[in-house]
This record gives structure tokens, C-alpha cells and sequence, in this order.
């Protein structure tokens, strides 16, 4: 099939034909190989049609996996080419949907989504004789999924299969070392007994110059947010083409990151450049017709700029391209698991990728990028991009490996493993949709909706939704709605001036009108794969359509649909109709002037978050009612009691029967009559989570509990372990502890303002140290004998003085100076540790002296005292001596 080199528009010059012996060399002798190829050296047409040369036709075709369906198509148009033919006869191509091939196609290319699935149809891949795996330094999640599974099966099922990766990029040590490990017919180990890594064979392509224009904005631009551009970004990229066309010659090729900044760049540059100047768009979201146009050459005598997305990164040639424009930015799959919500995210390019972009330029000749950042800013770009598999939304991925081994990919040769908290996430959303039969990822298998749905070719929630929607809303109701959820750029402008309406039945009613011939015709492709896909599930697989689709409103269907795709997404109105909460306990907002404010539900679509947002923007919803939300997402409806405390420190305990949706509350009435066990169990954690907000004073504390408190911390602070801490973190921490009796018996904060806080204390004191707290830390201390008979006094209430226990690391005994005559020493307290402060009071109670000596005192400042305080209170003893007898 490869044309003679000496044919006109053979690819004679093109790199690869040098290594094109060396390639099916390796590929014979190992099975695996990996070609290092730069764009532009023919590695994606001349490659396969070199090794289908190299095979006999009975040995099965050559299977090409692109990871962009503009990509299939281009690359089969011109391997068609090059033979002679129209697509479709030894040159053929096959995407969701689509298939142009024959019984005499010997290479046939695809998406890596497609292949992907025919490896789960069929692990062995009958009639296939090599795949070749083409921009595998993408790092897509499909492609990665692809190449485990290809390697896979060739070590089990397949040893003679083939199977070329393709890369742009020479970071090649890991691709070589998963390609070595698949075994197989051919498998070989190195000298430590290892697998050795597979043949790399390299072609350079020839250097044409490239020049690097910096050309960054001169006014700040703000960094993208979500799938936000600044416009001032726009505004300077549209400048900077015009720059481009002022200055170098040839058409111009402008990257942006996403369809609408495609659209946006458009429309800034059709009515500020030459009349000669054709400005074309590129992006995933166009119809066949309109990618093909960018992709042919200009007409004579004029020039094209074409403004595209990620898709002309690689793949394929926009001929004519003498300058690229990057606005340095890409759109990647991003996946918040924590609140369910999942959308692209707009980020700046890896260097490698700018470098790809920037050879679209000198692919053919001399050219020049312009870039619009500075030197300093592409330093610190990350070298790499990062694997769709650390950021994307994994169920597809998951319940593909489900099916295939073990949900975790465990013993897969994966480029990277699976994340373990996003692997958990999507086996647990799998399980709650009904398709995986546990929440294991090392254990959960599919169940038959789950395999039935696997086999729709969607991702699963859509195929969920197709499979139940069709029992609600009838089978071409739901493969309508489906298809226009499935579909990229059908739905999901998030509002007036943003392309498509945020509205799903509004965007199902403009497709069915026709409205735009390309989106609709798109649309009806999708929906009649769709309505097949359905008619080939066996028959005990196909649901029964109830009496109520027929009934249905389109706003009633579309809602439906979408609630059994993301029921996590079902949401109500909040008070005020501004914002919404959903099922799965985020908030979301409508963006201003939707045509959905005003709607009580909403089942969501498409929302994002940037990360100073504390609501979720929605960009494609549908108007539900409760009945409706209740039909989609049975599962998530709970009937229970919920006591809880409410109103902060000043609240108290609400007890009420819940009937939610998720997070969302329904109905509710007041729990009355007597509280079972279970009830008082719910009532006391009330009890004690509302201690935590409002702390220990919600409990009455008397003298007697103050200072029992206080003795007890200070046999903490001197005595430690087993002496309990009763500071107010500790009590709070110990509330079941100390107060369980009084919590299992309250109901109310009223009930826990008569509790008897000395007798709960006494619950902490240890055992049998509890025995020892009055010796010691006494409440109160006896006196000396000879002071009470100076003073002439005798009785039980003299004969002792109360501790104050304020500063547990100091108690004080306030006491007038006649009755502590004859004290030698100031008392010792806590297994003597702690000395005792004495507070000296004159007969009228007013302080005289502080001390913890008290011999020191006696000895000398007792004189001074005893000087000036005789002659104030004559009546009164102030022996000489104040320790004689």
C-alpha cells in the first residue's frame, strides 16, 4: 500500500520512510515497539500503510487510534490518498456513530474512546492484526486505558498481536518499559531477569528555522478561573495575529483553549483584517464539514488565519502555516470529588506542549511563533502536561476496568496508577447508579445493567440514563435528551450571549427545530447510534416504557433524564429563589438572566467552581418538579429522625422526623410522646454537641461544684495522672463521661440547667485516689490550739479555716494572725508538694501580712506588725512571743 518514493505526493521527503525497515523489524522480532517521531515526519499516514504492506491481508488490518475524531478523519483522508483511493475502500475510518470502511479495508483508524470499547466487546480484537496507538504523550485517559488493556491482552490472550506507540515527545524510558512488560510471543528479560524495555526507533525531522516572538500583554490579565478567559486576553491574541499577518507571510494558526475563545478571537478579528484574509475556526465542536474546511489549503491569492483549540496541536496539518499565535493556555478535564462536580478547567500549557504548537509553524518552512507570555513566564511552565488520570472524572475508566479485571486497574501495566481517593469516589457513584454490585474497588464487579450499559458506548451516567430514562420517558425521548447531553458544544452556555442556552429543553426544542443545520445534524446522528445501541440490548435488558412517558412535558422529560444521570445534582430552590442547594449538599447559582431563575428544582448537567466561588456556576440544567426529582433519584430518599442542636450557644435540641432527598430537606414534623432508647441516645449527643457550643455555662454551677473544680485541678496540677484535667476543654471532651447519666435523662437545655454538677464531677475522680482528695486538698485546715485559747474562743467552728482553691498551684487561707499564734510553719498540702499562702488578717478582717513562711514571718516582720497593730486593736492578743505555749 505504500506509495514508491519516486511517486509525486508519495511523502518521499518525509522522515519516517528512512526507519520504516528498521520499525517492522522490531515490531517482528518483539511484538512492541515505540516510535519517536516529531510532528511532521509522517509517522501518523506512512507508518501504517508500511505495515500493512508488511502483513499479509489475511493476518488481520492495521488498527490506527487517534485521540480526536478530527484527527481519524484527516489522517485517513490523506493515507487515502497516498494509495489512490477514495476513504472508505483499503483506507478507512470509524468514529462514535460513523464508519466509512469496506470488506477490503486494510487500515482502518479510529478514536482511542472506539477502540477502547471494541477491546471490551472482544479482548482478543478478531481481525486485527497491529494497532498503533498514535500521541501517546497526550497522556488521555482513553489512551492510557487503551494501552493497558492492548498489553493485556497480548500477554494473555493475543501474543501475536502487534501493538506501536507513537510519541511526539523523546521522554521515552516509561513508554519503552510498559510496552517491554506485556510478555507474549516474543517476550525476552534483561540480565536481571526483568522484562526488557521495547525497541525505541527515532526519526528526526528535518529542522526548518523557528523564531520565538515574546509577546506578552501589556496590561495585567487576570489568570483564567474555571472555563473563565479574561477578554482582555482575547483582545491581545486577536492583536498579536494581526501582528502576525502584518509581518510574516503565510496563514496563521491561533491556539486558544477552549470553542468559545475560538469563537471569541473569530469575531474579534472578521472585521479587522484584509479583505483576502478568510478567518476559519477549528474546534471538536464542529460538524465534519467545518473541520475539513480548516484543514485544506487557502485558495490562491489568499490567506486564512485559523482559530483553533488543542485539536491542531497534534495529528494533523493545517497546510499553509507559516506563524502560530499561542495564547499559552489548554482546557483540561478537572474533577472536584468532594462535591460531585466535574467540567474542564482552563490552565497554562506545559512547555512541551507549547513546543508542539509552536512546530505547526516550521512544519513545512521557515516560520515563527508568537507567544503571549514572556521568557521568564515559560520558564516556569511544568515541563510536561499532566496525565488525564490525576485530574478527570474516573467512572468510565473504573467500570471499563471492572469489567476487565479489578476496578483499581491492580495489576495492569498502567503508565500511572489510578488515584486511590478518585478511584473510591467513582466506584461508589458506580454503585450508587446501580452498575457496580459493591463499593470494593479490589472486589466490585459489574452488574448486568452494569455490562449493559458499558456496552451503549457512553460514559456511564449518560448510559444510565438512557437505559432507565428510556422506562420513564420512552426510548426516543431519552436517546434525545442523552445525545444532546453526550454531545460536546449541543448544550451548556450557561446563559444569554454564551452560545448554546443553559436551558436542556430549550436546547432539545431548538435542535428539533432545526435551528442550526450542523449542531442539529450532529444531534440526530447521535440519536439514531443511540436508538440502536438500544434496540441491540438483549430484550430481558431493555426496560418496559410506563404509561406516564407519554404524558410528559419536555421540560418534565428533559429533568428526568438528567436527574438519573447526576442525582447528586437534583436541587431545590433556597430562600430568597437565589441560589439553589443540591442533593449532594452544594450550591449552585444560575447565571444572571437564565431563562431557569424562577424554577423551584433544577437537575443539573454541567456546573463548575472556580476557587473563590463559594457557589458552583450551573451551565446546563433542566426545570424539574419534587415528583419528578423523586422518580429520578429514588434511591437517594430517606425517611428518619434527626435531633440535633440548633441556634448555636443560645439554641436548644430540635427533634424532628426528615423525609430528604440527599441533603435536600422535604417534610418534616416535631418528634412528641416518649423517646425510645435510640431517640434519648440522638438526644443526648444534641445535648453534648450543644455543651460544645455553648460551653460549660449552659450547666449551673454553685459554690460547692466551683470549688470542688478547683481542688480537683490543682491535684492535676501537682499530682498528674490519674488526677482528671477539668479545665473546660477537658470537662467538654469527657461530657459523656462525667454527665452521661444526666444527658441520657434530659431532653431540653432547660434539663441541663438543673443538673447536679457536684455529683458529676465526683464521676471523674479516680479510683482509689478518690479516697485521699480531703487529705489531700482539704476544703478545709485545722488551726492551732493555743491561738483559739488566746483568743478565748473554743468550738467546732473555730477550730478550722476554709481553703481557697482559686490558683490550684497556690492556695490561700485568709485568717486573722490571733488564730494561727503558736503555728510554727505555714501548712503543706498535696503529699506536701504545695505550701500553703496564709493571708494575715488584723481582728477587723483587713490584711496584715501575705506569706508562705511562716516561721520566717514570726522571726521578723512579726515585730513590725505587732509594733503597729497594738496600738489599733488594744483589746486583742499580740504576745511577744507568738509560738510560746
Amino acid at each position: 500500500m505504500l506509495p514508491p518514493p519516486g511517486l509525486p505526493g508519495s511523502g518521499a521527503d518525509l522522515p519516517v520512510r528512512e526507519v520504516l525497515d528498521e520499525l517492522a523489524a522490531a515490531l517482528a522480532e518483539r511484538g512492541t515497539a515505540l516510535l519517536v517521531a516529531p510532528p511532521g515526519t509522517g509517522k501518523t499516514t506512512l507508518v501504517p500503510l508500511a505495515l500493512a504492506d508488511a502483513l499479509p491481508a489475511a493476518a488481520g488490518r492495521v488498527v490506527v487510534a487517534e485521540p480526536r475524531r478530527v484527527a481519524v478523519r484527516a489522517a485517513a483522508r490523506r493515507m487515502a490518498s497516498l494509495v489512490g483511493e477514495p476513504v472508505g475502500q483499503r483506507v478507512g475510518w470509524s468514529v462514535r456513530g460513523e464508519r466509512r470502511t469496506s470488506a477490503s479495508t486494510r487500515v482502518e483508524v479510529v478514536t482511542t474512546g472506539l477502540l477502547l470499547r471494541r477491546l471490551q466487546r472482544d479482548p482478543e480484537l478478531p481481525g486485527v492484526a497491529v494497532v498503533v496507538l498514535d500521541e501517546v504523550h497526550e497522556r488521555h485517559l482513553d489512551a492510557d486505558l487503551a494501552l493497558a488493556l492492548l498489553l493485556d491482552a497480548r500477554a494473555a490472550l493475543r501474543p501475536d498481536l502487534r501493538v506501536l506507540a507513537a510519541s511526539a515527545i523523546p521522554d521515552t524510558a516509561r513508554l519503552a518499559a510498559v510496552l517491554g512488560s506485556s510478555g507474549g510471543e516474543d517476550e525476552d528479560e534483561d540480565d536481571d531477569g526483568g522484562a526488557r524495555p521495547a525497541p525505541v526507533v527515532v526519526a528526526t525531522a528535518p529542522v526548518h528555522p523557528l523564531e520565538v516572538v515574546w509577546a506578552p500583554p501589556t496590561r495585567p490579565v487576570r489568570p483564567p478561573e474555571g472555563t473563565r478567559t479574561d477578554p482582555a486576553l482575547l483582545d491581545h491574541v486577536a492583536a498579536t495575529t494581526r501582528r502576525a499577518l502584518a509581518e510574516r507571510p503565510g496563514d496563521v494558526l491561533v491556539f486558544v483553549p477552549g470553542a468559545a475563545e475560538v469563537g471569541g478571537v473569530r469575531s474579534r478579528l472578521a472585521s479587522s483584517v484584509d479583505g483576502d484574509v478568510d478567518v476559519l475556526a477549528l474546534s471538536g465542536r464542529q460538524s465534519s464539514d467545518q473541520q475539513d474546511a480548516a484543514l485544506r489549503p487557502s485558495e490562491p491569492g489568499r490567506r486564512r488565519v485559523v482559530v483553533s483549540t488543542a485539536v491542531a496541536e497534534s495529528s494533523l496539518t493545517v497546510p499553509g502555516v507559516r506563524a502560530v499565535v499561542d495564547a499559552g493556555l489548554a482546557r483540561v478535564p478537572r474533577t472536584d470529588h468532594a462535591r460531585g462536580l466535574g467540567g474542564l478547567a482552563t490552565v497554562r500549557v506545559s512547555r512541551a506542549a507549547a513546543e508542539q504548537r509552536a512546530g505547526r509553524a516550521a512544519r513545512e518552512a521557515p516560520g515563527t511563533v508568537y507567544r503571549c507570555w514572556s521568557a521568564l513566564e515559560h520558564e516556569r511552565l511544568a515541563a510536561q502536561p499532566q496525565p488525564e488520570v490525576a485530574t478527570a472524572d474516573l467512572t468510565g475508566a473504573v467500570l471499563a476496568l471492572a469489567a476487565w479485571s479489578r476496578a483499581d486497574g491492580a495489576g495492569l501495566p498502567l503508565l500511572d496508577p489510578l488515584p486511590a481517593s478518585a478511584t473510591a469516589a467513582a466506584v461508589r457513584v458506580l454503585h450508587d447508579l446501580g452498575l457496580l454490585d459493591g463499593v470494593d474497588p479490589a472486589a466490585a464487579r459489574p452488574t448486568d445493567r452494569g455490562r449493559a450499559v458499558a456496552s451503549l458506548g457512553l460514559e456511564p451516567r449518560w448510559g444510565r440514563a438512557l437505559l432507565d430514562g428510556s422506562a420513564l420517558v420512552g426510548e426516543r425521548t431519552a436517546a434525545e435528551v442523552v445525545a444532546l447531553l453526550s454531545e460536546d458544544g449541543l448544550v451548556g452556555g450557561g446563559g444569554p450571549g454564551g452560545g448554546p442556552s443553559d436551558d436542556v429543553a430549550a436546547s432539545w426544542r431548538a435542535l428539533r427545530r432545526d435551528d442550526d443545520p450542523g449542531r442539529s445534524a450532529r444531534w440526530r446522528a447521535e440519536v439514531r447510534r443511540l436508538s440502536g445501541a438500544l434496540a441491540g440490548l438483549p430484550a430481558d435488558q431493555r426496560p418496559e416504557v410506563g404509561a406516564r412517558a407519554a404524558r410528559l412535558t419536555d421540560d418534565a422529560a428533559a429533568g428526568l433524564v438528567v436527574g438519573l444521570a447526576h442525582p447528586e445534582r437534583l436541587a431545590r430552590v433556597r430562600p430568597g429563589g437565589e441560589s439553589y442547594l443540591t442533593a449532594g449538599g452544594t450550591a449552585v447559582r444560575l447565571a444572571p438572566g437564565s431563562a431557569l431563575r424562577g424554577a423551584a428544582w433544577l437537575a443539573v448537567a454541567v456546573a463548575d467552581r472556580s476557587g473563590r466561588d463559594p457557589e458552583a456556576r450551573v451551565r446546563a440544567a433542566a426545570a424539574v418538579d419534587e415528583d419528578g426529582a423523586r422518580a429520578a433519584a429514588p434511591q437517594l430518599l430517606t425517611v428518619g429522625e434527626e435531633v440535633s442542636w440548633e441556634g448555636g450557644a443560645g439554641g436548644d435540641v430540635v427533634a424532628r422526623r426528615v423525609e430528604r432527598l440527599g441533603a435536600v430537606e422535604l417534610a418534616s414534623r416535631p418528634l412528641t410522646g416518649a423517646l425510645d432508647e435510640r431517640q434519648r441516645a440522638l438526644v443526648a449527643a444534641a445535648l453534648a454537641d450543644g455543651l460544645a457550643q455553648a460551653g460549660l455555662a449552659l450547666l449551673p454551677w454553685p459554690e460547692g461544684a466551683v470549688r470542688l473544680r478547683q481542688r480537683l485541678a490543682a491535684c492535676r496540677a501537682a499530682l498528674g495522672d490519674p488526677w482528671p484535667a477539668v479545665d473546660d476543654d477537658a470537662l467538654l471532651a469527657r461530657a459523656a463521661e462525667w454527665l452521661g447519666p444526666e444527658l441520657a435523662g434530659a431532653r431540653r437545655r432547660a434539663d441541663l440547667e438543673r443538673v447536679d454538677t457536684t455529683t458529676a464531677l465526683r464521676r471523674l475522680l479516680p479510683w482509689p485516689e478518690a479516697a485521699r482528695l480531703d487529705e489531700l486538698a482539704p476544703e478545709r485546715l485545722r488551726l492551732p490550739d493555743g491561738g483559739a485559747r488566746v483568743l478565748g474562743q473554743h468550738g467546732a467552728d473555730q477550730s478550722s479555716a476554709r481553703l481557697d482553691w482559686s490558683d490550684p498551684a497556690a492556695p490561700v487561707l485568709a485568717v486573722r494572725l490571733q488564730r494561727v499564734l503558736g503555728w510554727t510553719a505555714a501548712p503543706r498540702v498535696l503529699d506536701g508538694r504545695v505550701a500553703v499562702v496564709v493571708h494575715l488578717l488584723s481582728p477587723a478582717g483587713r490584711p496584715l501580712a501575705i506569706t508562705a513562711d511562716l516561721a520566717g514571718f514570726w522571726r521578723g516582720a512579726y515585730r513590725e506588725v505587732r509594733a503597729q497593730a497594738r496600738g489599733r486593736y488594744p483589746k486583742h492578743a499580740w504576745p511577744e512571743d507568738p509560738l510560746a505555749p
